[in-house]
């Protein structure tokens, strides 16, 4: 394998010429396609060796590369190259062997922090990549993880993370649920958090210094902007999202307690998967359990409550009790 800076764009060139059905690449024309693809990236003009094609085409076939299968045609006294497939792309294989050997070690990097406090994601991204990659030898599916394969708006979770990584300014084009038509913003991005499969960004506008979050879903374009960063020197997001489930909170708002009868028969599913880390047991009965919870009222917590339908019971505050009654009444009536 050639190891110089320029071999995966010459082999991504290549991968170009070998899947075009429409054109003929004898090794001169193979050789100007690399040359152009690597003047174009690094803007200095380089001339590939027939040498170095030869080469380059070695290791795609073996199986440290890709293993392509290439139809070496005769036409005249010259040859033109192409794949057998003509649908087959180095870019559809997930590993060659080398990147396979690559992603391994990083798993084994990564697997000494197993078990360790604040590493807790390790177990399951573990599991992730070695699902994804079938980097156990099993090809057969074993395990699914909940995604959701048609969310908008993942295109742009690596941009907003650099840029909070890096202090960086943003201008969005936006168009929440409500609007009718987009609008722009500078948006100087602090935090990333993900929620029942949807993915958000916690931020200050230009002109404003309350905090916001923007759901990526919803987020048209992003680019950088020419305002200078303005940092997070207020929220600390641990202590942010302590009372609260989900992502959205009232500027005011404080966290409320929530007493909630749990039907007995329904309990293990609410003891074993806790509605919120202040959950605690009040009472104990034959059919029922008595909860007590310290959280923020907010939507996300309200529609929660809601999907328990008929095994639970709000006690108090009897503000919420009352409004998950109207939209149990409201819920009735599209069914008469």
């Amino acid at each position: 394998m050639a190891t110089n800076k320029h071999a995966m764009i010459r082999y991504q060139a290549l991968d170009k010429c070998f899947g075009n059905p429409g054109r003929k690449y004898f090794l001169e024309d193979l050789m100007d396609a690399c040359s152009k693809a690597i003047e174009d990236f690094t803007g200095s003009a380089v001339s590939v060796s027939k040498r170095q094609i030869f080469e380059d085409i070695k290791f795609m076939e073996s199986a440290q590369g890709w293993s392509i299968e290439l139809d070496k045609v005769k036409d005249g006294r010259r040859v033109f190259y192409r794949y057998l497939d003509r649908k087959y792309s180095i870019n559809n294989r997930l590993l060659n062997e080398q990147e396979e050997n690559q992603v391994k070690e990083a798993l084994l990097t990564l697997s000494r922090f197993k078990g360790m406090p604040q590493f807790e994601w390790v177990e399951e991204m573990l599991l992730r990549l070695e699902s994804s990659f079938h980097l156990k030898g099993s090809t057969d599916k074993i395990i699914e993880f909940e995604q959701n394969p048609y969310l908008r708006g993942l295109e742009y979770l690596s941009i907003l993370f650099d840029a909070i990584l890096y202090r960086q300014s943003l201008v969005i084009d936006y168009k929440g649920f409500k609007q009718v038509k987009k609008t722009s913003f500078h948006f100087h991005p602090y935090y990333l958090k993900a929620y029942n499969n949807r993915w958000f960004v916690f931020g200050c506008q230009e002109q404003s210094d309350h905090l916001t979050n923007l759901a990526l879903d919803r987020i048209l374009n992003v680019r950088s902007g020419k305002m200078k960063y303005k940092p997070n020197d207020v929220v600390n997001f641990d202590d942010y999202f302590e009372d609260t489930v989900g992502v959205t909170m009232a500027t005011d708002a404080k966290p409320a307690q929530v007493l909630i009868e749990v039907a007995r028969s329904y309990w293990p599913y609410i003891e074993t998967k806790p509605i919120h880390g202040s959950q605690k047991v009040k009472r104990v009965k034959k059919d029922s359990v008595l909860i007590e919870l310290y959280v923020h009222l907010n939507y996300e917590f309200k529609t929660l409550l809601f999907s328990f339908g008929e095994n639970i019971k709000i006690l108090q505050p009897e503000a919420l009790a009352q409004e998950l009654l109207e939209k149990a009444i409201k819920l009735i009536k599209h069914y008469r």
